[in-house]
């Protein structure tokens, strides 16, 4: 998906060539030795959420795989735990344009070696240049070429390639394909230096759109990709047939047969489309090439399949549809390594009603699809579905036919067969990794399955964070997917927000007294831009826009949660009591300004716009400017209101070319200080406080004693331990932070493109501690009781329901476990809000931590995914400890 979020207060890079420099490092200036803890680094478990440009496996050795993401890094394939590493968490702030991974190569005469081409834009978002990270270690440490120009990983036409290749003969010799008409490069010594080849003829000359003058839609798409044909090579000689793709729609293909010294465009070409892949079958002597209008990964209007006979110079139209049949484009393109002859291909911009899949055994004579029409609207599939691992891939949704849920997917511009086993394939969409380890039933006339194959990739881009003191441990705000609420912080919730369900989540708050009610605000085409929860986000509603709202900006709730101010996008600072059904216009506070509320005077709100910080005493309804100056002069700033201290306010931001750092007010921001301990400070959030201290921990992405890092302080910000290292980094960290009030040391830290990653410190601070999960009672409840069970969604050998569970007596539960057999054999795959237990067919469902207490005639609940077989009757009769309840 798209993201083109501009960071703000990051330092240029030196351009130029620099050889065998050292992985990123966060510090800009002199390196200090600072007090330091063990922590021990996770992701709050999403599974996915972005875009997977490419799928890389490597030709010699079994199980050996790699993603790359366009903002997110790279990650290598665990076949033990079927997961992946992230390999490029040691990315520092300065060279955040370095998670951007444009092009990955394995090498396949040396299976230890990698390659990545990184960089995030080519435009002036991206201060810094390219690189080429090589690793002799599959990844887990990395040295570094900078390279004297940019590259870009989340720029258009990053799904076409792969642009960086290895001589499988002679792996000393590698190729990288550049964009900005920077022409083809190569290396000659492993990655360490690299020269242009300007013996190549033809640099590129397609842009998305000429007339974008921010650079981005307008930067030449280059140089897209480099294919070998190895069998022009022997061990220790450069392979001598070379082709490369170029983003030309009349001169798409160039061919070198001296190793490079040399090159031609290919005769007889097709022309009026870009060559998005060129993936040869040696062993037949076919160069397939899948070609679309347009670059993508989002357009494509038209597109061809051909095959290129490297002996004769034949071209041939395999295309599995004709010309006029197509609305998208083909990018994703395969073949079978043990197979020959059988080749795959993605229409990788239909959008609507799915993407498709073909193929082909016959090297392109004929063609099957993932799914057909049988009578339209209905669909035949060749395949079925498991997303009961990440079940908020459908999305909450409930699609007329042909449109179904979950989809096959789309920005499908990554597809590999396993070049060991012809049973397995991976390919990429906009949310995550699908794979089959059955893919050969598509030729048997049985059906494959696909399942997510994504767990440990996480790339999702987080603009705020929240942790509440009761509830769920943690809320987020992401792009692209929304947003999740976390019970447990090891398992991938069943749902992202819905109600509605926006693009992007720009912010969230709770109400600090009454964390069951929640706001949150973000993008959205059409719909509303405003939605609350008065369950802890649990269930959702959505409020009415003002006029004039385009987008979410930012959002406050009231400590008591019985008002908020929302300063959305397009339109003035507005408040409103109860939730949103009409809002005014606030006084004395101009648009776009951040707002924040106080955590404990449910009638003051605070608010921050180019350098002035403004404060309300009646609900929103007016600001008044503070005198205090000094503040940063931009917009670049984060602040927050001290849980349970009225007026107690933190304010952090700022940039190198002025007032950056750490400011405190003890008087509703009347008056701000400095703090002298930290030089930069980009986020500031609150957690639990240490054993023995007065004031909660507070940490920040910051810059102290000149070095870059995740800081906390348990003295008010007197003295601050670093809690990261140089291993984990994760490039930009600046949009939020927050502790848990729960858990002493646990701080949440945002990042722009590798989720949501949380610590935990071996150091208990007299705190709770815990891990990621979740706490169960040992519940003795007493009453009578009411079950409502439902089942809200259901797909061949899947299922999604709900339970509700009411307490219909007169006396409040402490606890409670509920139990029931299931008719058919059902088996829970995950519950959420509950912890379970299954033995057979019977199933005991415990509360948790949050919400054992249930009052007299309130109500609890939780939801899970299952399967079933044959039927999916629900349970009949449920019971609590020993009594049973009335069933609805």
């Amino acid at each position: 998906m798209r993201r083109t979020r501009i960071l703000t207060a990051v330092l240029a890079l030196a351009a130029g060539l620099i050889a065998g420099s050292p992985p990123a490092l966060a510090s800009d200036g002199p390196r200090t030795t600072l007090a330091a803890e063990s922590y021990t680094w996770k992701n709050a478990r999403i599974d996915g959420g972005g875009f997977v440009p490419g799928i890389v496996f490597n030709r010699k050795e079994k199980n050996l795989a790699y993603a790359r993401t366009d903002i997110g890094g790279a990650y290598r394939w665990q076949e033990s735990s079927k997961s992946w590493t992230p390999l490029l968490d040691s990315v520092g702030w300065t060279d955040w344009g370095h998670t951007g991974v444009v092009s990955l190569a394995s090498d396949s005469a040396d299976p230890d070696k990698v390659y990545a081409a990184v960089g995030t834009y080519t435009n002036s978002w991206d201060p810094g240049n390219g690189a080429v990270l090589r690793s002799a270690d599959r990844g887990a440490s990395w040295r570094k070429t900078d390279l004297p120009f940019k590259l870009g990983g989340n720029m258009p036409g990053r799904g076409m390639g792969e642009r960086l290749a290895v001589d499988p003969n002679k792996n000393s010799v590698l190729y990288l394909g550049a964009p900005s008409g920077r022409g083809l490069w190569r290396s000659a010594d492993s990655g360490v230096t690299w020269s242009q080849v300007t013996a190549f003829p033809n640099p590129g000359n397609y842009q998305q759109d000429p007339s974008d003058t921010s650079g981005y839609a307008s930067d030449n798409q280059g140089v897209v990709w480099v294919t070998f044909d190895e069998s022009t090579g022997t061990a220790g000689t450069a392979t001598k047939t070379v082709y490369v793709g170029v983003a030309d729609k009349d001169n798409a293909v160039y061919r070198s047969t001296d190793a490079g010294a040399t090159w031609t465009r290919l005769a007889g070409q097709p022309t009026g489309y870009l060559a998005h892949k060129g993936v040869l079958d040696a062993v037949n002597g076919y160069l397939y090439i899948a070609y679309s209008d347009k670059g993508g990964p989002y357009d494509g209007g038209k597109g061809r399949l051909w095959r290129y006979a490297t002996a004769t110079g034949t071209w041939t139209d395999i295309s599995p549809v004709a010309e006029a049949d197509t609305y998208y484009g083909f990018s994703g393109l395969t073949v079978d390594r043990q197979r020959p002859g059988t080749v795959m291909a993605t229409a990788y911009s239909s959008w609507w009603p799915d993407t498709q899949i073909f193929r082909s055994t016959d090297s392109g004579g004929t063609w099957t699809k993932a799914w057909d029409y049988t009578s339209y609207p209905d669909r035949a599939n060749r395949y079925t579905m498991d997303v009961s691992a990440t079940p908020w891939l459908t999305w909450g949704a409930n699609p007329a036919p042909p449109e179904q849920t979950p989809k096959l997917g789309w920005m499908t511009e990554a597809l590999e067969i396993d070049p060991f086993d012809s049973g397995r394939m991976m390919y990429g969409t906009g949310a995550t990794i699908y794979g089959t380890e059955n893919l050969t039933q598509w030729d048997s006339g049985g059906k494959f399955t696909l399942r997510p194959m994504v767990r440990g990739l996480e790339e999702t881009a987080v603009n705020d964070l929240a942790s509440p003191p009761t509830g769920a441990p943690l809320l987020s705000a992401l792009g692209d997917i929304g947003g999740f609420r976390h019970t447990d912080l090891t398992k991938t919730p069943s749902m992202m927000f819905t109600s509605p369900n926006f693009t992007t989540t720009t912010s969230l708050d709770f109400a600090e007294k009454n964390p069951a009610t929640v706001v949150r605000v973000g993008d959205l085409d059409s719909g509303p831009h405003v939605a609350f929860s008065t369950d802890n986000g649990a269930n959702w509603f959505a409020g009415t826009d003002p006029s004039g709202v385009s987008g979410g900006g930012t959002v406050a709730a009231a400590a008591d949660g019985s008002r908020f101010v929302w300063s959305p996008a397009g339109a003035p600072v507005q408040y409103t009591t109860g939730f949103g059904t009409s809002w005014q216009a606030a006084s004395g506070i101009p648009a776009g300004a951040v707002v924040e509320s106080d955590r404990v005077d449910a009638k003051v709100f605070y608010g921050f716009k180019s350098g002035r910080f403004y404060t309300s005493s009646d609900g929103g309804a007016t600001f008044t400017a503070s005198a205090a100056t000094g503040l940063p002069s931009g917009d670049s700033v984060r602040f927050k209101a001290l849980p349970g201290g009225r007026g107690d306010v933190w304010l952090a931001g700022g940039a190198s070319d002025g007032a950056y750092g750490l400011w405190h007010s003890t008087d509703a921001g009347a008056t701000f200080a400095k703090l002298s301990t930290v030089e930069q400070a980009d986020t500031i959030g609150f957690g639990k406080a240490a054993t023995g201290a007065s004031y909660q921990t507070l940490y920040t992405s910051a810059k102290i004693a000149g070095v870059r890092g995740i800081f906390r302080s348990t003295d008010k910000g007197a003295t601050w331990t670093r809690v990261n290292d140089d291993a984990h980094q994760w490039g930009w960290t600046g949009g939020a932070i927050t502790g848990d009030p729960r858990v002493y040391g646990r701080v949440y830290v945002s990042t722009n493109g590798r989720g949501v990653i949380y610590g935990d410190t071996s150091d208990t601070g007299g705190g709770d501690g815990g891990g990621g999960g979740t706490d169960p009672t040992d519940p003795t409840p007493t009453g009578a009781c009411a079950v409502t069970y439902t089942i809200t969604n259901q797909w061949s050998g899947g299922f999604q329901a709900d339970v509700k569970l009411t307490n219909t007596g007169t006396s409040a539960w402490s606890g409670w476990s509920l139990g029931w057999t299931f008719p058919d054999g059902q088996t829970v795959s995950q519950l959420w809000n509950a912890d379970h237990t299954q033995s057979g067919a019977a199933v005991t469902a415990r509360n948790i931590a949050w919400n054992g207490n249930v009052a007299a005639g309130s109500s609890v609940g939780f939801g899970f995914t299952g399967n079933w077989s044959g039927s999916n009757t629900k349970p009949a009769a449920f019971r609590l400890g020993d009594r049973s309840c009335a069933v609805g």
